[in-house]
Formats: structure tokens, C-alpha cells, sequence
């Protein structure tokens, strides 16, 4: 009777440089086998200068692989069906001009766009007319209304993006977050079918 071997795809993996991968780096193994180890440690693939930076390792040529070399184990599959091996390059120093050009770039497109708002719903015409019915007097400038809204706008800006630097202020996800994720997922699952050479159609006769 052959032995169970349950594996578990991870689903993403980063590595900074060239190695060899094994079962182990690629996948969870559960199994009661006494040559456990020995199975996580089974040469996968090697990475070499022809992958660029993305790879795509599919269970069905792990399963294929894993039953050849150990005839006397059954493998069953959970979860997701390929990994995505991302090769990152050794980063660069950060160039700090370069940071200060881009937040700079951001500061000053972010308030024009909340100016430009502003400036199209009349905000300083409303806040007059506010003012006016609240208190029966004209103002051209009701700082008392003015000053307290723009301290609101961006303390609600922080409690939108869930963010202060590194800092949550909570564990549920902000509206962007689930936006990146999402996007994360569309690109995953276009990788995972494009760059599958399984899914060559010159494979598939």
C-alpha cells in the first residue's frame, strides 16, 4: 500500500539570489513516512540566468517528478496548483534626492487636487453661507469653521488609509490595501497561466 504524501503549494515565494530549490522551499509536506526529510529535501529545479525574475513551478510536474524518484508513496494536492518564484535583484541604495523629488511630486499634486475640489463645489462659498446662518453675520473668512475642517480632512485622510508610516491603528484593511490585493491577484493569476509552460499551446498536442 502505498504511503500518503499531502503537499501544499505555497503560493508566492521570493528568493535574492540564484539556488537550488527543493521540495521544502516551494511546498508544505505533511506525511507519517520516516524519509520525510529526505522527501523536503528533493532537488526541485535550479535556477539559473535564463529565468529573469519570474518563474512558475507546477504541481503536476512536482507530483511526476516526487513519484519517480519515491514509487511507493501517493501524492495528494491541497490548495493552490503552481508557485510563483519571484527572483529579486540585489536592490540598489536608496537615492535620497530621488525620494525627496517624488514626495514632493506627490505633496504638490495631492493639494492640487484637493484644491481643485474645493474649488468646484464652492467649499468657501458654503462655509460663508454656514457662517452666515449660524451666527446672522457676514464673513469672508470663517477661520472658526475653516481651520477646524482642515484639520478633519486630514486626520480623516490617516483613519481611510488605516496608516501612520509604519504604524496601523487597527487590523482591519484599508480600502487601498484591498485594492493592491486584488490587483495582486489579477496579476498572479495572469502569471500563473502565461508563464506556465505547461499552458504553451505548442505543449498542448
Amino acid at each position: 500500500m502505498a504511503d500518503i504524501v499531502y503537499l501544499r503549494m505555497h503560493k508566492k515565494v521570493n528568493i535574492s539570489h540564484k539556488k537550488q530549490l527543493y521540495l521544502e522551499d516551494i511546498a508544505h509536506v505533511s506525511s507519517n513516512i520516516s524519509y520525510k526529510k529526505k522527501l523536503e529535501l528533493t532537488p526541485i529545479y535550479r535556477i539559473t540566468e535564463k529565468d529573469n525574475n519570474i518563474l512558475i513551478i507546477d504541481s503536476f510536474l512536482i507530483v511526476d517528478h516526487l513519484i519517480s524518484i519515491f514509487s511507493d508513496i501517493e501524492v495528494q494536492l491541497l490548495g493552490s496548483e503552481q508557485t510563483i518564484i519571484h527572483i529579486q535583484k540585489r536592490k540598489k541604495q536608496t537615492n535620497l534626492w530621488i525620494v525627496a523629488f517624488v514626495w514632493l511630486l506627490l505633496f504638490v499634486g495631492t493639494a492640487m487636487t484637493i484644491m481643485n475640489f474645493h474649488y468646484d463645489v464652492s467649499m468657501q462659498q458654503v462655509q460663508q453661507k454656514i457662517h452666515l446662518l449660524l451666527t446672522g453675520r457676514e464673513n469672508e473668512f470663517p477661520l472658526w469653521i475653516q481651520i477646524p475642517y482642515s484639520l478633519g480632512l486630514g486626520v480623516g485622510t490617516l483613519l481611510f488609509f488605516n496608516h501612520w508610516f509604519n504604524k496601523r491603528f487597527n487590523e482591519e484593511p484599508s480600502p487601498l490595501e484591498i485594492e493592491i490585493f486584488n490587483y495582486q491577484q489579477d496579476i498572479n493569476q495572469y502569471i500563473t497561466y502565461m508563464e506556465n509552460d505547461l499552458n504553451d499551446p505548442r505543449n498542448l498536442s
